[in-house]
């Protein structure tokens, strides 16, 4: 089966030959709820960047659903949808005129683009936001814009960066429900986050990123049983299956779950 996403030696240097991502493989099946992890500065958002064109690697490749983004990136970008770090969102358009341009520039006609841009926005609980300059929207309310522009041609493989951050937990329900629905009918997610608890909840298989560098990959019960294999299963609470995602990703970045936080030069005053 061609993957939906795979990545080969990817990489990326800035200035000063900083490595952010230092030559990782990935491979993401189709129909998987993929969780991308790892600490702050670790490397996602860059490799997210590069997995969806929106920075060129200093070295590697990506292929999505079989075709080369270096090659053909145009025609790679028709089949995914994006909701990146910042958004990136029109502030000068109102909702409804934002959707409607970025459901004609995936080649959707005025019909169907009209009629999803409304369908949308009612889902997403914009419908009376409609014609409100995005300007004027809350982060909450950008973020479920965001996720209906990513969605409004129904992408084969969706890519996402911290898309619950500052939602509302109503509206968190509902993006988690479509994003399901989204899978079961055979696409394909990939989601970074930084609450644990949600990609253990929705995804299926789980990547941990670390400087740069790939440190897990596979399933969540796999990399339970990598973990639980050299760990005192006394000191965990009992059985592999009994760890969660937290345990696992402290674990595998350099905490033993359990073991007691080190703190650099603690704050008296707040003792």
């Amino acid at each position: 089966m061609t993957p939906a996403i795979a990545a080969q030696a990817l990489t990326r240097t800035f200035d000063g030959g900083f490595k952010a991502v230092d030559g990782i493989d990935l491979v993401v099946e189709p129909g998987q709820f993929f969780g991308f992890l790892g600490p702050n500065g670790a490397g996602k958002s860059t490799t997210i960047k590069m997995l969806t064109g929106l920075l060129q690697p200093t070295a590697g490749h990506v292929w999505i659903m079989g075709e080369n983004l270096m090659a053909d990136p145009v025609n790679v970008k028709r089949n995914i949808g994006v909701v990146p770090e910042g958004m990136a969102l029109f502030g000068r358009l109102t909702a409804s005129e934002y959707l409607n341009f970025v459901g004609r520039m995936y080649g959707l006609n005025s019909a169907t683009t009209a009629q999803r841009a409304a369908e949308l926005l009612e889902f997403m609980g914009l419908a009376s936001e409609g014609k409100k300059l995005i300007a004027d929207y809350s982060h909450g309310m950008g973020k479920k814009l965001a996720l209906a522009a990513a969605v409004i041609h129904s992408p084969k493989v969706l890519f996402l960066d911290e898309p619950f951050e500052g939602v509302d937990a109503i509206a968190a329900l509902t993006l988690k429900n479509m994003l399901q629905g989204m899978i079961d009918r055979g696409a394909t997610v990939f989601l970074t986050s930084h609450v644990l608890e949600i990609v253990e909840r929705l995804c299926t298989h789980v990547a941990i990123i670390n400087r740069g560098h790939i440190v897990a990959h596979g399933s969540l019960d796999e990399l339970r049983a990598g973990v639980q294999a050299r760990l005192n299963p006394d000191s965990v609470g009992g059985e592999a299956g009994k760890l969660t995602l937290e345990q696992i990703f402290l674990s595998t970045v350099g905490q033993e779950p359990g073991a007691p936080v080190h703190r650099e030069g603690e704050l008296a005053w707040l003792k």
